[in-house]
């Protein structure tokens, strides 16, 4: 019988998602709680790879196993040894035909970004401090990701996939509040909710405080496509903050797909600590 798994997992206690030799990862230690509970050798079969440091939040799986089985008692029990940075939300029966990887035909990833020095956003979000960044640029730029194209300049050197066409449905910044700051009212402790505008430039899902230049200190990009490339999604953060800070122009990204350019065309991959694959639809 196959069944499907729905898991949230911390990245930065793993090398990835994928197993592999001499090092710690998702598939290997879901496998190993599964095959102790179940009696049985199970292999699991992901929604895709993520990187070393890349968290996910209901990220799918599928594996075989008697019929039969309590889906509810098993999540139970995979909760009480897995890792305490995996957490398993349901099991559930599924048909023979259904895969979570090639069954997938949209995925989502978010990275999150804090503009000054933040302890409680260091394990999850990225610190980019310069002091201006122009994020209607970057939503500018971002657009121009939409739509079918070759996005071999934001893959990994060395990759072996059997093609770089991807199709981009969404790709933009906002801005947003984190629970410290609406609840405790960091970092001053003052007043815990804000009616202060919102940034020009950006959409925003929540009420932001933003600095005395205006700039606003919580961002997130928000990224969907039907597959994507190794490293792509961290190349084209650090591609976007360049744009954001003037180092290359909006106009260049079309260049980049347009004229099939290569990975050193691209800026720097942002680091994959504030990286989340944060949907999967089938």
């Amino acid at each position: 019988m196959r069944y499907s798994i729905k898991l949230s997992y911390r990245g930065g206690e793993f090398c990835g998602w994928q197993r592999q030799p001499n090092a710690p990862s998702v598939q290997e230690a879901l496998e190993t709680a599964l095959s102790t509970l179940i009696g049985a050798d199970i292999s699991v079969v992901g929604a895709g790879r993520t990187d070393t440091g890349v968290g996910a939040v209901g990220y799918v799986a599928h594996f075989e196993a008697p019929s039969g089985l309590d889906a509810s008692n098993l999540c139970y029990k995979l909760n009480a040894i897995l890792p305490k940075a995996v957490v398993v939300h349901e099991i559930a029966e599924v048909s023979p035909d259904f895969h979570a990887r090639f069954g997938a035909v949209r995925r989502e990833y978010t990275y999150f970004l804090h503009r000054a020095k933040d302890p409680f956003c260091d394990g999850w979000s990225y610190l980019y401090a310069y002091p201006s960044l122009d994020v209607e640029a970057m939503n500018e730029a971002a657009k121009l990701l939409l739509g079918t194209h070759d996005f071999s300049c934001f893959e990994k050197s060395g990759s072996d996939n059997k093609t770089s066409i991807c199709t981009v449905y969404e790709a933009a910044w906002f801005s947003y509040q984190p629970t410290h700051v609406q609840v405790l009212g960091y970092p001053s402790g003052g007043p815990r909710t804000s009616s202060s505008p919102t940034c020009s430039g950006i959409s925003s899902p929540h009420s932001v405080t933003p600095d005395p230049l205006g700039h606003p200190q919580y961002l997130y990009f928000r990224i969907a496509a039907d597959r994507f490339l190794r490293n792509m999604v961290r190349a084209i953060v650090g591609t976007l903050l360049e744009v954001g800070r003037g180092k290359r122009s909006v106009e260049s990204v079309t260049a980049m797909l347009d004229g099939g350019g290569t990975r050193s065309d691209a800026g720097e991959s942002v680091p994959g600590h504030a990286l989340f694959l944060s949907k999967v639809e089938y």
